[in-house]
């Protein structure tokens, strides 16, 4: 007999909301340590120049400046996959608002008023803008010295004396033949801009260097044991010498994965003699110096049969690394494996380059790719559908993976992978897709109706794995010990359902410490990639059997009974049909002591752990593997209205339909669908960076850069939340905290031309991109 869940897949409340709400939560923002100085900076005017000559000296004369650092002597090569970063620019500067300079003192206004003291010299060198022309074999080389990078090697491919930091080719069939013997043919390309992350709290660390090279850092990052790792490769440390600390953190979307501000704020505090160094971007620095999501260009090629079978499809995606690619290059792998969308294509071509610019360099966002090329493939699926005169929906049905097909790697698609096809069907019923949009109110207004699906794998390493710890306390109740980093999204909520499903307790009884410490809390690769619930659940599933194990043991030798012959239940252990024998957790917890003094067991600490399983690389010819821990998959439909006097556009009705495999929390499942939706709307209707012919970024502030409101949320939203169990997931789950967000533009621009008969085919659709549209298509008719 199966038994009832109590806590999982319960809208049980977020376990941090009171300590937010009412300001006990603590950030690294919020820290100051004793002598801690402050940090500011002196950021490039120039995309692309040589650094001539800096002058400090003024600088370094100004009481109260303790350290003023440049980036001669910091010959250290930063980052995760391609080591391609210096701590600041040496040489050369490669994108406006680029550090050159750093200057802690001991105030914030001290620091701020020596930069202004500090003269640099730059001889401007040509900006390349455009990853297209930086392609071409005579743009000049970002990264001359791109050759002698080290990076994870049999995994990325960067091509020496050249721009391109990575090339990712999938293979499968014979796509040249396919498509030269197909009934229909179709080319379309489409741009996406680089955005920015905007987290509540912007990046801030705080460093320590202490007596024999060690280093103690606080940090706001998803990557505490990351963080750990690299400091330790770019310093020449022991692992051990180096400890981080992560508190609360306000938000990330994955610009905090990775390296941020730790290496700077390090050799500022060696540099003032081992003083706590504290470095907090600004907004606009958040935006002009820090990574962003990558732009990108979309080339694709579908070619179907006459009765809309998809025959072949390539795609040529094109990424804006920008002058950084450490993360970047494992954005440009990721969405070449999911390059073609949710589609079963048995000819299939993608190339995907992550070519470096004079810009802002990128990193992980939300979605990770999947975004940007779901603009294009979803987009390219409704025009396809249209010059076949299908249905857009029975078009994609008709293509659609489903049991028995292989994806474009050749991984064999099972009943365990989800169902695509269904949430295509639920979102089209929700949104009464074969009923017109009722008529606006307004004569001068139009509505219209669109559908895009969705798909996402976690991107990570083939090794990716972490553990947890759980020690029961004195009156039975239990800490749990983890290294993933809720920065949000309402993981650690989650594991304490799990813990107190699996450990029979009450969840109140349940406690995650909130800050993760790399001297204590147990190893986590990182918090990336939607895959912590189900690596994390995984290990608090085994860590809660080790307990319960350690239990039975001691409590048979109490009870006199076998320990297969114990039930666990309510906080208690005893004799199967005998619950008026058992022992409280409570006496067990730190040993058993029986009446005549004798003890046995001792503290009860349970010890999970899971790794990655199955994955392999991908053929570096062909891209054949298995690169996914598991798939989602999902589907949303949209109804917008628009104002053709102003290109305004207000969205009705957004339907959204994930399957989760399995919602361990269905409150804070519709509420990351809703957060993701919302974003998702800012990606398509207002965000992206703007930058001028010499490359300097134009909005670097909320002042020119919108981002989505409480009344930017549409008059109605709907959740679907399917459960197609996920095999291996705990309880059948699946990751589901990306996924809403991507797609939201495809929607919006098919819903867009079915209102007004126009293609958009470049991010985003502000009104002053459809008011144009609207005026053009006037004129010419």
């Amino acid at each position: 007999m199966t038994r009832e869940l109590k806590y999982v897949g319960k809208p049980i409340a977020r376990a941090d909301a009171v300590d937010k709400v009412t300001g006990a939560a603590q950030y690294t923002h919020d820290l100051c340590l004793h002598g801690m100085l402050h940090t500011a900076l002196v950021l490039s005017p120039h995309a692309s120049a040589r650094i001539v000559s800096i002058d400090i000296e003024k600088a370094e004369q100004v009481q109260g400046v303790r350290a003023v650092l440049t980036g001669n002597g910091l010959c250290y090569q930063l980052g995760l996959y391609l080591q391609d970063k210096c701590i600041l620019a040496r040489d050369i500067v490669r994108y406006h608002g680029e550090p050159v300079v750093a200057i802690a003192a001991d105030t914030l206004d001290i620091a701020n008023a020596a930069c202004r003291l500090v003269e640099v010299q730059y001889e401007a060198l040509p900006s390349l803008l455009d990853p297209r022309d930086a392609m071409e074999e005579s743009a000049h080389l970002v990264h001359p010295d791109l050759h002698t990078y080290n990076y994870m090697k049999g995994v990325f491919f960067p091509k020496a004396h050249s721009n391109i930091a990575h090339h990712q080719k999938i293979r499968k069939g014979d796509f040249d033949r396919a498509f030269e013997k197909a009934d229909i043919r179709l080319t379309a390309s489409f741009y996406n801009p680089p955005v920015q992350h905007v987290p509540m709290e912007t990046h801030a660390a705080v460093a320590q260097a202490l007596p024999g090279n060690r280093i103690e850092i606080w940090t706001s990052s998803q990557s505490p044991y990351t963080v750990r790792h690299l400091l330790s490769v770019c310093f020449g440390l022991p692992h051990a010498d180096v400890r981080v600390h992560v508190p609360y953190v306000g938000g990330g979307f994955g610009g905090k994965a990775g390296l941020g501000l730790e290496p700077l704020a390090y050799v500022l505090s060696r540099a003032a003699g081992g003083r706590p160094v504290k470095v907090v971007a600004t907004r606009e620095q958040e935006f002009n110096t820090l990574p962003s999501r990558q732009g990108l260009h979309s080339t694709i090629e579908i070619a179907t049969s006459n009765d809309g079978k998809i025959v072949a499809l390539k795609s040529t995606y094109i990424w804006d690394a920008g002058a950084y690619a450490d993360y970047g290059v494992n954005i440009g792998r990721s969405a070449a494996y999911s390059g073609a969308g949710p589609y079963s294509i048995d000819n299939c071509w993608i190339d995907s380059y992550v070519v470096y610019t004079n810009k802002v360099f990128g990193t992980a966002f939300r979605g990770f790719g999947h975004l940007e090329v779901l603009w294009g493939i979803e987009r390219a699926m409704d025009l396809m559908a249209r010059k076949l005169g299908m249905d857009p929906v029975e078009f994609r049905k008709r293509n659609l993976l489903k049991e028995g097909d292989t994806t474009i790697t050749g991984e064999a698609f099972t009943s365990g992978h989800g169902n695509p096809q269904q949430c295509l069907e639920a979102v089209a019923e929700a949104i009464e897709w074969r009923t017109p949009s009722a008529p606006p109110i307004e004569p001068h207004k139009v509505r219209g109706k669109g559908i895009a699906m969705l798909h996402k794998a976690p991107a990570m390493p083939t090794s990716t794995s972490c553990a947890v710890v759980i020690k029961l306390d004195e009156d039975g109740g239990a800490d749990v010990l983890v290294s993933g980093v809720d920065y949000g999204q309402g993981t650690y909520t989650v594991l304490r359902q799990i813990a107190a499903e699996e450990l029979r307790i009450p969840i109140e009884k349940v406690h995650i410490t909130w800050e993760c410490d790399t001297a204590f809390s147990p190893y986590d690769w990182q918090t990336v990639a939607s895959r912590f619930a189900y690596m994390g659940g995984n290990a608090i599933i085994e860590a809660a059997a080790d307990c319960l194990d350690q239990i039975r043991f001691v409590a048979a030798q109490a009870l006199d009974v076998a320990p297969e012959d114990l039930e666990c239940e309510h906080g208690t252990v005893y004799p199967k049909g005998h619950p008026d024998r058992g022992i409280p957790y409570s006496q067990l917890a730190l040993g058993y002591t029986f009446e005549n003094g004798n003890s046995i067991g001792g503290p009860i600490i349970g010890h999970g752990r899971f790794i990655a399983k199955g994955l392999t690389h991908l053929d570096p010819d062909t891209g054949q593997g298995l690169p996914a821990q598991f798939w989602t998959y999902g589907a949303h439909s949209v109804e917008v209205e628009v104002d053709t006097e102003t290109g305004e556009i207000e969205i009705l009705n957004i339907v959204s339909a994930l399957d989760a495999g399995k919602v361990l929390n269905p409150k804070l499942c519709v509420g990351q669908v809703v957060g993701g939706v919302v974003q998702g709307l800012g990606s398509a209707l207002w965000e992206g960076f703007v930058f001028d012919e010499k490359g300097r970024l134009l909005n670097p502030a909320f002042v020119d850069y919108k981002i989505p409101t409480a009344k930017d949320i549409p008059h109605r939203t709907q959740q679907i939340l399917l459960e197609n169990p996920q095999p291996g997931g705990p309880y059948g789950a699946r990751g589901v905290a990306e996924h809403p967000m991507i797609s939201i533009p495809s929607a919006i621009g098919n819903a867009l031309y079915d209102a007004l008969g126009i293609e958009f085919t470049t991010l985003p659709l502000n009104y002053e991109r459809i008011l144009t549209r609207i005026r053009e298509k006037a004129e010419s008719s």
